[in-house]
């Protein structure tokens, strides 16, 4: 009987009181208000409001019920399909909409409507994937900026490739500390590419110093993050550089130099095919032969694989010293042994002028620290 006398007034009711009721109506639900049958002829009443010519009306009920999640389905579905004020309030706050709901509503919504599925809470990583999937600069930025949103490395990486150009999208994700490595690198080279771009830089510095200033920077940026990324990240971190062609001779002696062992170690599994527990023994304990084969594996030629063996060789000697100077010291013996061997230096090609440039940049380096270090003295 509630419910045919409601239907009867809504048919003959205006707008303003029909606005009233629906809010009231779905207020009563949500608090429970009601016994069993009521509910059911709620139910009913709210699934009846669902056609109302008002948009208002509509968007009344969508507001009483949207933070509620015993609101029937068909009701919730159907109010995320009207119009976009009306939508939105259930989109942003409904918790009825299960990740696959969310997902086809932001396949087949406007960039509004993923704007603020973008924005909602408890941010799942299906959902966050799909929006990166097919999103655009601004309902990405809100996903970025939603601190409950949850990310996947996949999702993350996809998101560099396809707006990692965007200087805004750029900006964020760099910002990430849960960013893979290797699409970090991949948006520094983009960051490098942006500035080399620049005509006013060009005119300034010419097109060619652009270009080998930027790939020595972005060569300077992937040195750093080998020694600072996990274990797990380093393979993929590898593959990205091989497979972008940044794993050049020049790049894996800097590597070498510095320091970064396990990324080293990782690059030459990757290239040569051997094993890793093979080529980590071979590196550690192998003779000078070995070193130099596993070295030639890698497509190495023999003058320059001896000028690797002998840099290893070195650190085996720092590092098992625990000496604190190792990096400084790699570089600076080779150079001395580079200019003491005119043939090795010339069969080095550029890998000379890479340790030489490596020697200085540790030198100054030093000299950075040892002042800082008299500064807080003094201090």
């Amino acid at each position: 009987m509630i419910i045919q006398a409601f239907l009867r007034w809504v048919e003959t009711a205006k707008t303003g009181d029909r606005v009233r009721a629906a809010a009231a109506l779905g207020r009563a639900y949500v608090t429970a208000e009601m016994n069993t049958l009521d509910h059911h002829a709620a139910e009913m009443a709210m699934t009846f409001l669902l056609d109302d010519p008002s948009p208002k009306v509509r968007l009344a009920l969508a507001e009483a019920v949207a933070d509620c999640g015993r609101i029937p389905r068909a009701i919730i579905l159907s109010l995320a399909e009207d119009q976009p004020e009306t939508a939105y309030a259930v989109i942003s706050r409904s918790p009825v909409l299960n990740d696959m709901d969310l997902v086809d509503l932001a396949a087949k919504g406007t960039t509004e409507t993923r704007a603020v599925i973008a924005a909602r809470q408890a941010m799942s990583r299906p959902v966050a994937a799909a929006i990166a999937e097919i999103g655009g600069e601004e309902e990405v930025l809100i996903l970025l900026e939603n601190e409950q949103a949850r990310f996947s490395c996949r999702t993350l990486k996809r998101l560099s490739d396809r707006l990692g150009h965007l200087w805004s999208i750029r900006n964020r994700l760099l910002e990430r500390e849960d960013l893979p490595a290797d699409a970090r690198h991949a948006l520094v080279e983009k960051v490098g590419a942006a500035l080399s771009s620049f005509g006013l830089v060009q005119a300034a510095i010419g097109g060619r110093r652009v270009e080998r200033i930027t790939r020595e920077a972005c060569d300077r940026a992937a040195v750093d993050m080998a020694g600072a990324v996990g274990a797990d990240q380093i393979p993929p971190l590898v593959e990205h550089l091989r497979a972008t062609g940044r794993l050049t001779p020049a790049f894996l002696l800097h590597v070498l130099c510095s320091g970064k062992i396990d990324f080293f170690a990782a690059a030459i599994v990757n290239l040569s095919g051997v094993t890793d527990k093979r080529v980590r023994s071979i590196l550690s304990d192998g003779r000078v032969h070995a070193v130099r084969a596993l070295f030639e594996s890698t497509g190495l030629g023999r003058d320059v694989s001896a000028l690797f063996a002998e840099a290893m060789m070195i650190w085996r000697k720092e590092n098992r010293s625990s000496s604190s100077g190792a990096t400084a010291s790699i570089s600076s013996v080779l150079l001395s042994k580079l200019r003491g061997n005119r043939h090795a230096s010339e069969a080095s090609g550029g890998l000379a002028d890479i340790i030489e440039k490596l020697t200085i940049a540790e030198q100054r380096q030093t000299a950075r620290d040892y002042a800082l270090l008299a500064a807080r003295e003094a201090a």
